[in-house]
């Protein structure tokens, strides 16, 4: 560790910019929530302030700053002659005052982080100026999972640290009921920006018969495999879940984000390999948040687009506990984006409907009449096993055997493939090119918008960037893409 980064209290502190350009005005939108006294000595020069600065900033237009720096805590100089940042930056030092002078490290007694502000919780980041960038991208990275109410959170709890003391004498006691405080239905409430509730909340846990934690079962939408299309509320409910319910589907690296103590259990099906049945996944549901926890069902793409979303609702709700659904990105938003298939469009689609290629048992079949029209997409999801007989089908109900056809594998991850061809090809292309997979399937004149497969009839080759089964690039048409 090269550096140590201190929390400074800002109450009542007085913070100098020194500077009237850009440099001076990004450190003063810093302060512009803090409640310290905030000077800006712009040196001769007599500007307006800006909007989005503190309001209460004090303006000081004095070329030669004298008593400025006395009582200061913070000093920053954005200038950009050196040899005055020198002497400025010595009178600071004589004053009393840390000094940072903006993109000069060695005359910085301090450097700026990178913050994430939430009121009462702040968190810096810093790489001593070696990469301010990743320094900035790892800011964004850390804004999608923290909690909209963490400030309100901390700042209502700072409010009741001395009641806590003088209920709970011991440290152990006290951190099991903040544990138990701050991770129950307050932090709900300060999501919602309700801080009498809040208050209110913490103050229920301090009672001896505070009722236990009640649980509740939220419904996540995993995305198509890479944690970047997680939805930042999804991302936030893995961290905080106690037990993560998951399928085979969702990506380690996604199932990785949840806490070292969660409990992962591992509910996922395969074709004809159900090891536990829809019914048991319900009742898991159920038994968990019965014991009080926070359990997070997180199913690959959105729960509610074939994945049985609507049933495991239904009992989790008939069962008296709460659930929650959380949307995610779909398999065919994804694998339609991933090739850049644009699933509508005025030229080619009016309307795209999503289909299952393994209904229900005993379910009402396809409507293959309305889903052979000629401007209407069709997106298929579990459906490499059953191409054949959907192909032949939506021919025999009128749509042309040369409609052009994308086949996505493994949408979003590493291991994607992208394979174009047409619906009378269709059979033997999965099967020449061994798509084994969880692919989706896009049958449509969009397809025909996709760069690869524009590129596939021009050079005359199988259009995919990927290598085949066999270990080398396609290097023939399949059977019927010709007519394309």
């Amino acid at each position: 560790m090269d550096q140590f980064l201190p929390a400074i209290p800002l109450k009542d502190a007085r913070v100098v910019v020194l500077g009237a350009g850009e440099p001076a005005l990004n450190k003063l939108r810093l302060f512009r929530t803090a409640p310290c006294e905030l000077v800006w000595c712009t040196l001769g020069v007599s500007p307006t302030l800006p909007s989005d600065l503190n309001p209460n900033t004090r303006i000081d237009t004095r070329a030669r700053p004298h008593d400025v720096f006395r009582g200061a805590r913070l000093v920053f100089i954005g200038i950009e002659d050196e040899k005055r940042a020198i002497k400025l930056a010595a009178k600071a030092r004589k004053a009393g005052a840390l000094v940072n002078v903006v993109d000069n490290l060695p005359l910085c007694d301090f450097y700026t982080p990178a913050l994430v502000d939430r009121g009462a919780i702040t968190i810096a980041l810093s790489s001593g100026g070696a990469g301010p960038i990743l320094v900035r991208d790892l800011r964004s990275a850390i804004e999608t999972v923290i909690a909209p109410g963490i400030g309100l959170l901390a700042e209502t709890a700072r409010g009741l640290r001395q009641r806590v003391m003088d209920a709970f004498p011991s440290v152990d006691a006290r951190r099991k009921y903040w544990e138990r405080a701050l991770r129950g239905p307050a932090a709900q409430l300060a999501d919602a920006g309700d801080e009498d509730g809040v208050r209110a909340a913490l103050i229920d846990a301090l009672k001896d018969d505070a009722p236990a934690s009640k649980g509740v079962v939220h419904l996540v939408g995993a995305g198509p495999g890479d944690p970047e299309l997680l939805t930042v509320k999804a991302a936030r409910l893995i961290r905080d879940a106690d037990v993560i319910v998951h399928d085979r589907l969702v990506s380690p690296e996604i199932i990785d984000r949840a806490r070292r103590d969660a409990h992962r259990i591992d509910v996922g099906k395969r074709q004809g390999d159900h090891p536990v049945p829809q019914e048991r996944i319900c009742e898991i549901l159920i038994e968990q948040a019965k014991l009080g926890r926070r359990v997070v069902r997180l199913k690959g793409g959105d729960s509610f687009i074939f994945g049985r979303g609507g049933e495991e609702v239904d009992a989790v709700r008939a069962a008296g506990i709460e659930v929650h659904v959380t949307p995610g990105i779909s398999a065919a938003l994804a694998a339609g984006a991933q090739a850049q298939i644009p699933l509508t469009h005025r030229d080619a689609a009016q309307a795209v409907t999503f289909v299952t290629g393994r209904p229900k048992l005993g379910g009402p079949d396809l409507d293959y009449t309305a889903l052979a029209a000629a401007t209407h997409t069709l997106v298929v999801y579990m459906g490499v096993a059953v191409a054949a007989t959907l192909a032949r089908r939506l021919v025999e109900a009128g749509r042309s055997p040369a409609t052009p056809v994308g086949i996505i594998e493994n949408a979003s991850l590493s291991t994607e493939r992208r394979v174009f061809t047409t619906l009378d090809a269709l059979a033997h292309t999965i099967s020449y090119e061994a798509v084994t997979g969880p692919a989706v399937l896009v049958i449509g004149d969009v397809v025909a918008h996709a760069p690869e497969h524009l590129a596939s009839l021009s050079q005359q080759h199988w259009s995919t960037p990927h290598e085949n089964h066999h270990g080398k690039p396609s290097d023939r048409w399949p059977r019927g893409l010709s007519d394309a």
